[in-house]
């Protein structure tokens, strides 16, 4: 399968070793991947802000350069959840439809379409909390939501229960919003700082060496959060730990 790697701009410009791990794990899964050089941004905080013609030239950029794949693949789970259910400002032609159905985050991809359940190089023996973002939970739901009271299930935790000696803490509050948002975390800055606050500190109280997670936006939010406030906790995104790094 030909994969068109989507890495989206903020992981580009300050987490490209989470970008890079997401290309060599798809290639040890198999499977050939490509990465268009003038990707930029998929649109989503122009969109979130109203700014429907820098949103529209955007997502025409992100057309162009990802229709001719079969499946386009992202480490983001806010991205892919932007690309899938609000790509709006572009006319919807059968290339629009064709990225939207086919853009997959990188859990999901791996988890529901691969159906991948061992990583044989992967080894962690670190004890991590897993940070759900908003949207990979409501919208992609690659796990359970406690609100709904359903029975529990997280296709992150299933893909990282394969990997050797790693071990979970478990928070009290696991699907509360660590307030980045996007924008919110500009427009409401005390309000999204402190409930980052709040997230990190759960996840250290319950003895998490790490916060990993799907979403580096989130991730990046709540490093600055924890790093201003003295919180001794790491932060990793799942492609790597499943790529094989081990601290």
């Amino acid at each position: 399968m030909k994969i068109g790697l989507f890495i989206p701009c903020y992981m580009d410009a300050f987490y490209p070793q989470t970008g890079i791990a997401t290309l060599e794990l798809l290639e040890k899964l198999g499977h050939e991947v490509e990465y268009p050089m003038d990707q930029t941004c998929c649109g989503q905080p122009m969109a979130n802000s109203g700014c429907n013609r820098d949103a529209k030239e955007t997502e025409a950029l992100f057309i162009r350069n990802f229709s001719k794949y079969e499946v386009i693949v992202s480490p983001s789970g806010s991205c892919v959840h932007h690309i899938r259910d609000n790509f709006d400002a572009i006319e919807q032609t059968d290339e629009v439809r064709h990225v939207r159905q086919n853009t997959y985050e990188l859990v999901e991809f791996i988890h529901d379409v691969l159906k991948v359940r061992e990583f044989p190089w992967a080894e962690f023996p670190h004890r991590v909390g897993l940070h759900n973002s908003c949207a990979t939970l409501r919208s992609l739901r690659t796990a359970s939501m406690s609100e709904l009271g359903e029975p529990f299930f997280s296709k992150p935790k299933t893909l990282l229960s394969a990997v050797k000696g790693i071990s979970f803490a478990t928070p009290k509050r696991p699907d509360e919003c660590c307030g980045f948002g996007g924008t919110y975390s500009v427009t409401e800055e005390a309000v999204s700082a402190r409930m980052g606050l709040d997230k990190v500190t759960d996840h250290h109280e319950a003895g998490a060496e790490y916060i990993v997670s799907a979403d580096t936006s989130c991730m990046m939010h709540q490093q600055g959060c924890a790093e201003r406030n003295g919180v001794p906790i790491r932060f990793i995104h799942i492609a790597e730990i499943l790529n094989g790094a081990r601290a």
